[in-house]
Order: structure tokens, then C-alpha cells, then sequence
């Protein structure tokens, strides 16, 4: 097989450029896949450090490779599923196309509540008649947070690539534009705010989408990005193979503290703050996953879910440990459009 020979190449001591596992990955499970290098770096040093297949939502046999750009640190999928797979990979049960009260109950609730504290620290400062835009809003969670929680008069706008996203949102009465922030027709240099919130590991080009981010922001506005950190002790555990923050095959580009202040070199941000906050998300996962690849019974596997409020509670406490240290699952990062 194409990834045991990847691996053993990484045990003898050799850096990759490239793997050539499309057709292989073709052959296994029909998904449309292309190779890519670190979207940051380029076409430079890369090695192999994990390989699974999609735990959660089996939309293919296939097994993905994660690797790691030797230069900037950032991790990402490579091959991974082409453009025109979306609809295959985000399958109509996706949790962020209906995160809701109904089919999630009490961790919805905390949810809610932890969350709408968190944006509305974001957005101390912020003027009345604020414009903030969500990029990837999914089901306008986070919108829907802003119009509760914060300001009436707030100028509150999503976008997101799927139409089911986007009818969810529009049916909460929330102004959302289908389409990629960089061909949406929003208007540059416009809006104080915008959010990034569990969105740049899903894009196809982080650069391009920042870039898009800076055009639309008003000189001094900022962006918010949270996005899983890969400088923890989980993905250290598991990331041969069961680290939940790989969420195979939909999360393609994954940052630390070093990745993630290259981006925003690149792109012309200055980093106000990148900071890491409390998740039990990849921890929970990471044991879902492990648990499911051994086969366990099904009710021990269900238990590490993000419907198990005591799961999510034991590792929110545990995850708020290693936040004190600086090594929280998420990254929370502030950046700023120059003057």
C-alpha cells in the first residue's frame, strides 16, 4: 500500500514533497481526489504523520493521509477530496446544518451560553451600527447568538458554499449570501467584524480566503478566527491516527500558533492576540474514534459524543487545564487590518 510505504520513508529519516496516492485512493472508494502541498509554503519539505479513515460519517472507504509542511508546521490533507465532492462529504445529517435545541438538548444550552459570552468579549469596542460578517456561518449559530446577546442595531450577514446551511439560517430570518467569501457580493471595506469561527480548516486555499476577509474589512477592523490547535497534548496522543480535530476527510489545512501567524504574514494581518480556549471536542472524539476502529460495543462508543453532556463535561474541565498552560484545543486568534 502507497501509505505503508509513506511511513516507512518517514521511519528511515526521509522528508516528502509529494505522495502520489490519488489513483490508489480512487480505485478504494470513488471519491474524486487531487494532491496539494502547504497552502502557506508551497511545494517545499512535507512528511506523513497520520492516516485514517472518516470516523464519523463513513462517506467513503477511503483512508487519508495527513501531513505536516517541515517550514511553517501546518498540517493538512493531501490528496484530499476535490472541490466538487462537498456534497458527498458533508452528508444532509452534518451537525453544523442543524445544531439545535431539539437534537442536542442541554449540551445546546451550554453551548449557547458559553459561546455568547466568548463572541460578545469579541466585540467590545465595536460602534453601534457595526457590520459583521460570518464566513461559513453553517446554520447561523453564531448569528443567531449576535442578534440575541448583543446589540439591535448591529448589521448582522452570512455566507456560506451550502445551500443547506443557507436555507437553515434564511429560515431563522437571518440575511445570509450563498457562495465563498471571495466572490460574494459584499462590499470592500465595509464591516468592522468578521468571524472565522470553525471555518478555516474546511477551505480549500486559508491565503485566499484571508485575503478576501482583509478586502472586505474597514482599515482597523478585525477578524476572529478560532480553528483547532495542533500544539496539544491530544493530538500529540493520537495523531497517528484517531486525533478528532483530523475530522477526515473535511478538515484540510490545521494550525498552531506558528502556522497560523504565517498566515497572517502572508496575507497582510497584524496578530493582535492568538491566544487558546477550552473545547472537549477533539478529546471526546479522539477516544470515539479509538474505541470504534477496536470495535467496542456500541453503547460505550455513543457515549463520547457531542450529545453526552457528562463526556463533554468531564473533558471541558480537563481541556481547561491544559488552557491554563497555553495548550487549550482551540486557538482563538485577533487579527487586524493595518491603518
Amino acid at each position: 500500500m502507497a501509505l505503508a510505504r509513506a511511513f516507512s520513508k518517514v521511519a528511515e529519516g526521509e522528508s516528502l514533497v509529494a505522495i502520489d496516492l490519488v489513483e490508489e485512493s480512487k480505485e478504494a472508494a470513488g471519491l474524486i481526489l487531487e494532491h496539494v502541498f502547504c497552502c502557506i509554503c508551497g511545494p517545499v519539505g512535507a512528511v506523513p504523520i497520520g492516516t485514517g479513515p472518516d470516523f464519523e460519517y463513513r462517506v467513503s472507504a477511503d483512508q487519508f493521509l495527513a501531513m505536516r509542511c517541515e517550514k511553517c508546521e501546518l498540517v493538512y490533507v493531501s490528496p484530499r477530496p476535490h472541490i466538487s465532492e462537498l456534497r458527498r462529504i458533508y452528508p444532509d445529517n452534518y451537525h453544523a446544518f442543524s445544531f439545535s435545541k431539539e437534537r442536542f438538548g442541554l449540551v445546546y444550552r451550554v453551548r449557547e451560553r458559553l459561546e455568547a459570552a466568548r463572541l460578545l468579549r469579541s466585540t467590545q469596542g465595536l460602534p453601534a451600527d457595526a457590520r459583521i460578517l460570518d464566513v461559513g456561518c453553517g446554520d447561523g449559530f453564531h448569528l443567531n447568538l449576535l442578534r440575541r446577546f448583543g446589540l439591535p442595531s448591529w448589521n448582522l450577514i452570512g455566507v456560506d458554499v451550502d445551500e443547506r446551511a443557507v436555507a437553515a439560517a434564511r429560515a431563522q430570518g437571518l440575511a445570509v449570501v450563498q457562495g465563498t467569501v471571495e466572490e460574494a457580493a459584499l462590499e470592500s471595506g465595509s464591516f468592522d467584524l468578521v468571524l472565522l469561527i470553525a471555518t478555516i480548516e474546511h477551505v480549500a486555499d486559508p491565503p485566499s480566503v484571508l485575503s478576501a476577509t482583509r478586502r472586505l474589512l474597514k482599515p482597523g477592523g478585525k477578524v476572529l478566527i478560532v480553528t483547532d490547535n495542533t500544539r496539544t497534548l491530544d493530538f500529540a496522543i493520537f495523531k497517528g491516527r484517531y486525533w478528532g480535530g483530523y475530522h477526515f476527510p473535511r478538515h484540510w489545512c490545521l494550525f498552531n500558533r506558528s502556522a497560523i501567524a504565517n498566515l497572517a504574514a502572508t496575507t497582510g494581518f497584524e496578530v493582535e492576540s492568538i491566544r487558546t480556549s477550552v473545547s472537549p471536542v477533539n478529546w471526546v472524539y479522539s477516544i470515539r474514534n479509538f474505541l470504534d476502529d477496536f470495535n467496542a460495543p456500541k453503547p460505550i462508543v455513543e457515549f463520547f459524543s457531542l450529545a453526552s453532556p457528562i463526556c463533554l463535561a468531564m473533558f471541558t474541565a480537563w481541556d481547561a487545564l491544559h488552557a491554563s498552560l497555553g495548550f487549550g484545543a482551540l486557538l482563538r486568534v485577533v487579527l487586524k487590518r493595518p491603518r
